[in-house]
């Protein structure tokens, strides 16, 4: 049996000299490759992948037959012979491949055709000129003008000699295609499993830096006092309550502007920072932009996190709220070009602080006892204890100076910076003090602070403390008091004894050891007011820390002498 085949076309069949065996041409197109045959009329080329078989058939009346047959069979192979037996008109060049060597030309052809072939696996080109002098044939080679694949080129006319032009060129190079093909999917087979590990690694370096970083952010609810917990059935509300590591506190805010802790991860977003309006060692204070309204924005530095925990803790202290303690909005923990930023935001005071004033602006006698009255008023609120269901604790400031003093655009003062807090509880007698390496500024430190003769853990002590330094800072203000026409330039307390910044020891010297005070000066003995207010800072600033004057007391003494100033509207203003 022949191989297995993938068409069958029958050509043409011819009549064997009237007998009745006739002779069928059939293409066949193997699975395998293919040998050269050519057709015994000199009329086919042979095409790709197509070998040319004769078989020799018997065609009786019922189908297939012997040899022998009837006469009746002759009639159908003369009709057949008429079928075939018109003749072409063309005349044709004619060359045998590889290298079209030039034979007879041929006559009487339906069409000439031109053929350009490549093999397949030795890559040898073969040309060829020819004619087809069977119509039939003419029909299946030639089916449209011309016919192009990866391997062969054929072009057929009509006319005379048409045929004798270049032959046709295929349109690309053997295995052109197929390598391009491989190349793309061995390309494709490499970096696709490449790109997908990539884009895998990098979610999860991304996963992992957001986990880290919102770690970084959770604030502990045990081990630190600074830090207030809020329960997982927790509904905000203006009453809400907040878990705290003794209880539940039901809490507004130390300065009423709700709970910061619980936007605490929110806030530095929605603040745009303006200007850098103080710097210290402790961090900076930038101007910000908040709704549209001006607050201030305390950035500690991340080594400072003790001082930015311990005032977080300070301000949401229940009943803080006071005219003049510093008004509180949040606290927030944020990330700034790969470092943490420690954000306190408070409200925003465009006179900075008593230190800025009295270097900018002379005061009057009603300014000053303004000034003075009210920063005694929020210290009195400070250190006092309101005992009841939402009570608050006793805070002694423990860095009370003129820096940490704020001017409001009324004229009056409020409090600030509460780093280096403590908080006493008569109920429990537990005094808070948080750890911190940081300590107070070291020209208003007490005596007993600079010979460390003072007991920390008596809350009384730590109170008598803010006052020596209020003494100091009723000095400054003192000498920024117009009188008589004189006025004297602003300067720090002691500057006549050390230098811009002193040392502990120093102090100690000038404080303990030598018993040096702020010098009063000669001309405030001829003014009511300023004598007042050098007897009262006097009592204030005793070595024996018993000895001096109470907040309360001291805010009352002033209350009382701005009285006695004609026409002083701060009487009725501060009672």
């Amino acid at each position: 049996m022949f191989v297995q085949l993938k068409r069958i076309f029958l050509l043409s069949v011819l009549l064997n000299n009237g007998a009745r065996n006739y002779h069928v041409f059939m293409f066949l197109r193997p699975n395998s490759d293919y040998s050269t045959s050519w057709l015994p009329m000199n009329a086919l080329p042979r095409l790709p992948g197509v070998t040319i078989f004769l078989a020799k058939i018997s065609v009786g009346l019922g189908g297939l037959a012997a040899d022998d047959g009837d006469d009746d069979q002759t009639s159908d192979g003369l009709s057949l012979l008429n079928s075939v037996s018109s003749r072409g008109k063309y005349k044709c060049l004619s060359c045998d491949p590889p290298n079209c060597t030039p034979r007879e030309p041929c006559v009487n052809a339906f069409q000439c055709w031109t053929y350009y072939q490549v093999d397949q696996l030795s890559g040898e080109t073969k040309f060829h000129r020819g004619c087809t002098v069977n119509e039939e044939q003419a029909r299946f080679m030639c089916p449209t003008v011309a016919s192009t694949t990866v391997t062969y080129s054929m072009h057929c006319c009509n006319g005379d000699f048409c045929n004798n032009g270049t032959f046709p060129q295929h349109l690309r190079k053997v295995g052109e295609k197929e390598d391009d093909t491989y190349v793309w999917k061995l390309t494709l087979a490499i970096i696709g499993p490449i790109m997908g590990l990539l884009v895998t690694a990098g979610l999860i370096v991304l996963c992992f830096l957001k986990w880290s970083h919102n770690k970084r952010l959770e604030l502990p609810t045990s081990g630190n006092s600074a830090y207030l917990a809020v329960p997982h059935d927790f509904v905000p509300s203006t009453h809400s309550n907040l878990k705290s590591q003794d209880g539940y506190l039901e809490m507004t805010s130390g300065s009423g502007s709700g709970l910061p802790l619980l936007i605490q991860r929110t806030l530095a977003k929605q603040i745009s920072l303006a200007e850098c309006i103080g710097k210290g060692r402790y961090g900076e204070v930038w101007r910000g932009i908040w709704h549209g309204e001006n607050v201030a924005v305390k950035i500690f530095f991340s080594r400072d996190e003790a001082s930015w925990s311990r005032e977080t803790e300070i301000y949401s202290t229940v009943l803080l709220r006071h005219e003049n303690i510093l008004g509180y909005i949040g606290s927030d923990m944020t990330s700034v070009n790969s470092c943490t930023q420690l954000w306190l935001v408070t409200h925003y005071h465009s006179n900075g602080s008593l230190y800025d004033h009295l270097n900018r602006n002379p005061l009057t006698r009603r300014h000053a006892l303004t000034l003075a009255i009210t920063t005694m008023a929020g210290l009195a609120h400070l250190h006092s204890e309101i005992v009841g269901t939402q009570g608050k604790p006793a805070i002694a400031h423990r860095d009370i100076k003129s820096k940490n003093i704020l001017v409001k655009a009324n004229g009056t003062c409020a409090i600030a910076d509460f780093g280096l807090a403590v908080t006493h509880s008569q109920t429990t007698g537990e005094t808070c003090i948080a750890p911190n390496t940081r300590v107070g500024t070291k020209r208003y430190m007490a005596p007993e602070l600079l010979d460390e003769s003072i007991d920390m853990n008596c809350f009384e002590a730590l109170k008598r403390v803010d006052m020596y330094a209020v003494g100091l800072v009723l000095w400054e203000l003192a000498r920024r008091v117009v009188s008589n026409g004189i006025i004297e330039d602003y300067q720090p307390p002691f500057y006549d004894r050390v230098g811009n910044d002193p040392s502990f020891d120093e102090m100690r010297k000038a404080v303990c050891i030598d018993q040096q005070r702020p010098v009063l000066p000669n001309r405030w003995s001829s003014d009511p007011v300023l004598s007042s207010m050098g007897k009262l800072m006097k009592e204030c600033w005793y070595s024996n820390p018993h000895a001096r004057l109470p907040a309360l007391r001291v805010k009352k003494t002033l209350i009382k002498l701005a009285r006695s100033v004609d026409q002083s509207p701060v009487g009725g203003q501060i009672v």
